[in-house]
C-alpha cells in the first residue's frame, strides 16, 4: 500500500514538472512586453528563434515586414541577410502582437539598430502593407527599390510580393507569376512627402469613389483603418484605381 502511494506521488511530481517545462517552452509574452535574449535560430527572412534567460525560447516574427518565401527568388538570400544581422547576437524584441500561429510579432533592435527596418532598407524584405503601422517602411522600400538593393536587383519577372506568392500557391499555382507585384509596387511608392496625412482626416471618407488618388486610398486604409477599401484583403485598396 505504501509503495503504491509513493509511486503515485512520484508520477504526480513528474507530471507537474512536465507541465512546468511545457509552460516555459511555450511561453508567450504579453503585448507591449520587451524581451531580451540571444538569437539561436533564423527560420527565414522575417522569423527568428529567441532564447531568453538561457531557458525560454520564443518564435519571433518581425513586424512591419514580409520577406520572400524560401521557395521564391531571393528567399534564401533574405534568410542569410537576417542571419548576418542577428544570428548569435543578443537583441531586444519589442512585442506588438501575437499572430495566429502563436508567434510573437516584434520589432528587433541590436545596438540601437532597427533590424526590421534594416531588412527593408537592404532590400531583404517588403514593407508588409496589410499590417503596416509605420509608414516609413514604405519610404525605405522605395529607396531600396530605386537603388536596386537586394531583391530589387533581380530581373523584373522574378520580383513578386510574398503575399501574392502565397496567395498564388494557395490557389494551386505551381509557378506563381508576378502579375500583381508591379501594381503593388506602384501603389506603395509613397514617400513621406506624398502621403496625404496633412490634409486627409480619418472618418471623412469610406468609399473608393471618394478617393482622389491611389495614395489617398492607401492612407485611409493603412492610417485610418478603413478596411472597406480593401474588399479582398490583399493590402491594396481601391483596385480599379491602384492596379
Amino acid at each position: 500500500m505504501m509503495a503504491a502511494t509513493v509511486m503515485k506521488n512520484v508520477v504526480m511530481l513528474k507530471l507537474i514538472a512536465l507541465a512546468t517545462v511545457t509552460a516555459l517552452l511555450s511561453a508567450s509574452p504579453t503585448l507591449a512586453e520587451t524581451l531580451r535574449g540571444k538569437v539561436v535560430g533564423v527560420t527565414d527572412g522575417d522569423t527568428v528563434k529567441l532564447l531568453v534567460d538561457g531557458r525560454v525560447q520564443y518564435k519571433v516574427r518581425l513586424g512591419e515586414i514580409d520577406a520572400p518565401e524560401s521557395g521564391q527568388p531571393y528567399g534564401r538570400a533574405s534568410k542569410q541577410m537576417l542571419s548576418s544581422l542577428v544570428f548569435g547576437q543578443t537583441v531586444t524584441a519589442r512585442v506588438t502582437d501575437v499572430d495566429r500561429y502563436g508567434r510573437s510579432v516584434a520589432v528587433l533592435t541590436r545596438d540601437r539598430i532597427n533590424i526590421n527596418a534594416e531588412m527593408v532598407k537592404r532590400g531583404g524584405a517588403w514593407a508588409y502593407r496589410r499590417y503596416l503601422s509605420d509608414q516609413r517602411y514604405l519610404l525605405w522600400e522605395r529607396q531600396a527599390r530605386e537603388a536596386s538593393r537586394g531583391l530589387w536587383g533581380l530581373q523584373a519577372d522574378q520580383i513578386m510580393a510574398p503575399w501574392d506568392w502565397r496567395a498564388a500557391r494557395r490557389g494551386g499555382g505551381r509557378n506563381p507569376q508576378p502579375a500583381t507585384s508591379a501594381a503593388t509596387a506602384r501603389v506603395l511608392t509613397v514617400s513621406s512627402s506624398q502621403t496625404p496625412a496633412a490634409t486627409a482626416q480619418c472618418g471623412t471618407k469610406r468609399l473608393c469613389r471618394q478617393m482622389s488618388s491611389c495614395e489617398e486610398a492607401l492612407y485611409f486604409l493603412k492610417s485610418c483603418r478603413v478596411s472597406s477599401l480593401d474588399g479582398d484583403g490583399d493590402g491594396v485598396p481601391c483596385e480599379k484605381m491602384c492596379r
